[in-house]
Protein backbone atom coordinates (compact mmCIF):
# COMPACT_ATOMS: atom_id res chain seq x y z
CA UNK A 1 0.00 0.00 0.00
CA UNK A 2 1.26 3.12 -0.98
CA UNK A 3 1.99 5.76 0.91
CA UNK A 4 -1.22 8.20 -0.47
CA UNK A 5 -3.78 5.14 0.63
CA UNK A 6 -2.37 5.01 3.97
CA UNK A 7 -2.87 8.26 4.26
CA UNK A 8 -6.69 8.09 2.99
CA UNK A 9 -7.76 4.58 4.96
CA UNK A 10 -6.37 6.63 7.97
CA UNK A 11 -8.99 9.24 7.22
CA UNK A 12 -11.91 6.62 6.02
CA UNK A 13 -11.02 4.76 9.16
CA UNK A 14 -11.68 8.20 11.42
CA UNK A 15 -14.27 8.66 9.44
CA UNK A 16 -15.81 5.42 10.33
CA UNK A 17 -15.15 5.78 13.57
CA UNK A 18 -17.18 9.18 13.60
CA UNK A 19 -19.80 7.45 12.04
CA UNK A 20 -19.40 3.95 13.90
CA UNK A 21 -19.92 6.44 17.20
CA UNK A 22 -23.34 8.09 16.20
CA UNK A 23 -24.97 4.49 14.98
CA UNK A 24 -24.41 1.79 13.05
CA UNK A 25 -24.36 1.93 9.01
CA UNK A 26 -27.25 1.15 8.24
CA UNK A 27 -29.19 0.69 4.47
CA UNK A 28 -29.99 4.36 4.71
CA UNK A 29 -26.61 5.63 5.29
CA UNK A 30 -24.52 7.44 2.84
CA UNK A 31 -21.46 6.11 1.39
CA UNK A 32 -19.14 8.09 -0.82
CA UNK A 33 -16.20 7.73 -3.05
CA UNK A 34 -13.03 9.99 -3.78
CA UNK A 35 -10.64 8.89 -5.80
CA UNK A 36 -7.39 10.52 -4.17
CA UNK A 37 -4.57 9.71 -6.84
CA UNK A 38 -7.37 11.54 -9.50
CA UNK A 39 -7.63 14.70 -7.22
CA UNK A 40 -4.18 15.17 -6.12
CA UNK A 41 -3.43 15.50 -10.29
CA UNK A 42 -5.94 17.22 -10.51
CA UNK A 43 -5.88 20.28 -7.66
CA UNK A 44 -3.91 23.10 -8.82
CA UNK A 45 -1.49 22.07 -6.25
CA UNK A 46 -0.72 18.77 -6.92
CA UNK A 47 -0.72 20.00 -10.66
CA UNK A 48 2.58 22.15 -9.09
CA UNK A 49 4.11 19.90 -7.39
CA UNK A 50 3.90 17.32 -10.55
CA UNK A 51 5.33 20.09 -12.68
CA UNK A 52 8.66 20.16 -9.95
CA UNK A 53 8.73 16.81 -9.80
CA UNK A 54 9.05 15.94 -13.39
CA UNK A 55 11.68 19.07 -13.64
CA UNK A 56 13.82 17.11 -11.26
CA UNK A 57 13.25 13.90 -12.95
CA UNK A 58 14.69 15.48 -15.89
CA UNK A 59 17.62 16.74 -14.44
CA UNK A 60 18.68 13.04 -13.01
CA UNK A 61 17.34 11.75 -16.42
CA UNK A 62 19.81 13.53 -18.11
CA UNK A 63 22.81 12.52 -15.61
CA UNK A 64 21.65 8.87 -15.87
CA UNK A 65 21.84 9.66 -19.84
CA UNK A 66 25.53 11.25 -19.71
CA UNK A 67 27.02 8.18 -17.82
CA UNK A 68 25.22 5.73 -20.27
CA UNK A 69 26.40 7.37 -23.01
CA UNK A 70 30.06 7.10 -21.37
CA UNK A 71 29.85 3.61 -20.86
CA UNK A 72 28.55 2.32 -24.19
CA UNK A 73 31.42 4.43 -25.42
CA UNK A 74 33.44 2.58 -23.35
CA UNK A 75 32.26 -0.53 -24.06
CA UNK A 76 31.93 -0.50 -27.80
CA UNK A 77 36.34 0.82 -27.18
CA UNK A 78 36.58 -2.65 -25.28
CA UNK A 79 35.04 -4.64 -27.82
CA UNK A 80 37.47 -2.86 -30.59
CA UNK A 81 40.58 -3.76 -28.82
CA UNK A 82 40.19 -6.71 -27.57
CA UNK A 83 42.21 -8.65 -30.25
CA UNK A 84 44.88 -5.49 -29.74
CA UNK A 85 45.27 -5.52 -25.90
CA UNK A 86 47.41 -7.75 -23.75
CA UNK A 87 45.08 -9.91 -21.28
CA UNK A 88 46.21 -7.67 -18.46
CA UNK A 89 45.11 -4.18 -19.63
CA UNK A 90 42.22 -5.41 -21.47
CA UNK A 91 41.49 -7.01 -17.61
CA UNK A 92 42.30 -3.65 -16.18
CA UNK A 93 39.88 -1.69 -18.41
CA UNK A 94 37.02 -4.41 -17.75
CA UNK A 95 37.42 -3.87 -14.49
CA UNK A 96 37.04 -0.02 -15.25
CA UNK A 97 33.97 -0.86 -17.18
CA UNK A 98 32.60 -2.90 -14.42
CA UNK A 99 32.53 -0.46 -11.80
CA UNK A 100 31.30 2.38 -13.63
CA UNK A 101 28.64 0.10 -14.62
CA UNK A 102 28.00 -0.57 -10.71
CA UNK A 103 28.52 3.55 -10.07
CA UNK A 104 25.35 4.15 -12.26
CA UNK A 105 23.34 1.33 -10.61
CA UNK A 106 23.95 3.25 -8.06
CA UNK A 107 22.92 6.73 -8.88
CA UNK A 108 19.93 5.20 -10.36
CA UNK A 109 18.65 3.80 -7.33
CA UNK A 110 19.50 6.82 -5.24
CA UNK A 111 17.99 8.93 -8.12
CA UNK A 112 14.80 6.91 -7.30
CA UNK A 113 14.74 7.19 -3.92
CA UNK A 114 15.11 10.87 -3.98
CA UNK A 115 12.47 11.25 -6.43
CA UNK A 116 10.30 9.16 -3.77
CA UNK A 117 11.35 11.58 -0.65
CA UNK A 118 10.71 14.45 -2.89
CA UNK A 119 7.14 13.39 -3.99
CA UNK A 120 6.35 12.52 -0.36
CA UNK A 121 7.52 15.94 0.78
CA UNK A 122 5.75 17.90 -2.52
CA UNK A 123 2.60 15.83 -1.43
CA UNK A 124 1.99 15.51 2.20
CA UNK A 125 0.19 18.59 3.30
CA UNK A 126 -1.58 18.17 -0.06
CA UNK A 127 -3.23 15.21 0.98
CA UNK A 128 -3.19 16.18 4.43
CA UNK A 129 -5.64 19.21 3.69
CA UNK A 130 -7.82 16.55 1.45
CA UNK A 131 -8.10 14.02 4.50
CA UNK A 132 -9.65 17.30 6.30
CA UNK A 133 -12.04 18.20 3.38
CA UNK A 134 -13.44 14.85 2.86
CA UNK A 135 -13.69 14.22 6.83
CA UNK A 136 -15.77 17.85 6.70
CA UNK A 137 -17.43 16.78 4.23
CA UNK A 138 -18.22 13.48 5.27
CA UNK A 139 -19.24 14.77 9.09
CA UNK A 140 -21.92 17.81 7.29
CA UNK A 141 -23.06 15.57 4.27
CA UNK A 142 -23.82 12.97 6.54
CA UNK A 143 -21.90 10.19 5.18
CA UNK A 144 -21.51 7.20 7.04
CA UNK A 145 -18.20 6.18 5.13
CA UNK A 146 -16.10 7.20 2.66
CA UNK A 147 -14.29 4.78 0.71
CA UNK A 148 -10.97 5.66 -1.40
CA UNK A 149 -11.93 4.39 -5.20
CA UNK A 150 -8.29 2.81 -5.89
CA UNK A 151 -8.44 1.02 -2.51
CA UNK A 152 -10.53 -1.74 -1.65
CA UNK A 153 -11.30 -3.18 -4.60
CA UNK A 154 -13.97 -0.74 -5.57
CA UNK A 155 -14.97 -2.11 -9.33
CA UNK A 156 -18.21 0.19 -10.10
CA UNK A 157 -19.76 2.93 -8.46
CA UNK A 158 -22.66 5.32 -9.53
CA UNK A 159 -21.21 9.26 -10.28
CA UNK A 160 -23.39 10.20 -7.91
CA UNK A 161 -21.78 8.49 -5.10
CA UNK A 162 -18.23 10.30 -6.31
CA UNK A 163 -16.64 12.96 -4.69
CA UNK A 164 -13.54 13.19 -6.37
CA UNK A 165 -15.03 16.62 -8.27
CA UNK A 166 -16.28 18.08 -5.16
CA UNK A 167 -13.34 17.15 -3.41
CA UNK A 168 -11.08 19.24 -6.43
CA UNK A 169 -13.20 22.11 -6.31
CA UNK A 170 -13.01 22.59 -2.51
CA UNK A 171 -8.83 22.07 -2.34
CA UNK A 172 -9.07 24.74 -5.46
CA UNK A 173 -11.23 26.89 -3.41
CA UNK A 174 -8.85 27.02 -0.15
CA UNK A 175 -10.81 25.16 1.78
CA UNK A 176 -8.81 22.81 4.33
CA UNK A 177 -6.04 24.66 4.85
CA UNK A 178 -4.49 24.21 8.33
CA UNK A 179 -0.97 24.40 10.28
CA UNK A 180 0.89 22.46 8.01
CA UNK A 181 -0.40 24.75 5.16
CA UNK A 182 0.93 27.60 6.72
CA UNK A 183 4.64 25.68 7.10
CA UNK A 184 4.95 24.96 3.39
CA UNK A 185 3.93 28.45 2.25
CA UNK A 186 6.64 29.98 4.87
CA UNK A 187 8.94 27.44 3.16
CA UNK A 188 8.01 27.97 0.07
CA UNK A 189 8.78 32.03 0.64
CA UNK A 190 11.93 31.66 2.27
CA UNK A 191 13.69 29.49 -0.52
CA UNK A 192 12.36 31.68 -3.51
CA UNK A 193 14.28 34.31 -1.71
CA UNK A 194 17.36 32.18 -1.55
Amino acid sequence: MNRLHKAFAVAALSLATTAAVAGPVSAQGKIGVVDMQRALHETEDGRAAKAKLKKLFEARQKTLDKQQNELRTMKESLEKQQNVLSKEVLAKKFEEYQKKFAALQSTYVDFQRELAAKEGELTQHILERMQRIVKHLGQKEGYSLVVERNEGGVVYVPSSYDLTDLLIQRYNAGEGKGPSDAKAKSSKKASKKK
